[in-house]
């Protein structure tokens, strides 16, 4: 019975599919890695670094870098984002800074002020990584 219970609170530990959400109203100054997903309806003075999707709500404000899978942006973010699948600027987005992604999507109304690579460029962004993490653990 014992080990049952421990087992299934080792799967749900591994699980990728934890949401962690910094509320409104909710200020945070320094950075959050994350294996699971990621809502800010607050603000952030740091940066975002998950293995899964990031969603900034409309009240919600990023003043850091910002490492993803995928994200969909309705409030403000004030550094370089990079999505490694689909970044989705909302009609409230306002991004100042510059995009690294695979896919994107804007919709009217949304502002974005830098630069931005897609398509091929996140692959070597993946290989780069990749190799650092190789010779860390060398």
């Amino acid at each position: 019975m014992f080990t049952k219970n421990n087992e299934s609170m080792k799967r749900t530990e591994n699980n990728n599919s934890v949401v962690n959400i910094i509320g409104q109203g909710t200020s945070i100054l320094g950075d959050i890695n994350s294996n699971g997903d990621i809502r800010v309806d607050g603000t952030l003075k740091g940066s975002i670094k998950t293995e899964g999707k990031v969603v900034l709500g409309k009240e919600g404000v990023v003043e850091g870098d910002v490492i993803c899978q995928n994200a969909d942006i309705s409030g403000v973010i004030k550094a370089k984002i990079t999505v490694s699948n689909l970044l989705s600027l909302k009609d409230t987005a306002k991004l100042k800074g510059d995009i690294v992604t695979n896919k994107l999507s804007i919709e009217p109304g949304a502002e974005f002020t830098g630069s931005c690579s897609m398509g091929a460029v996140i692959r070597e962004i993946k290989n780069v990584e990749q190799a650092t993490e190789k010779e860390k653990t060398a």
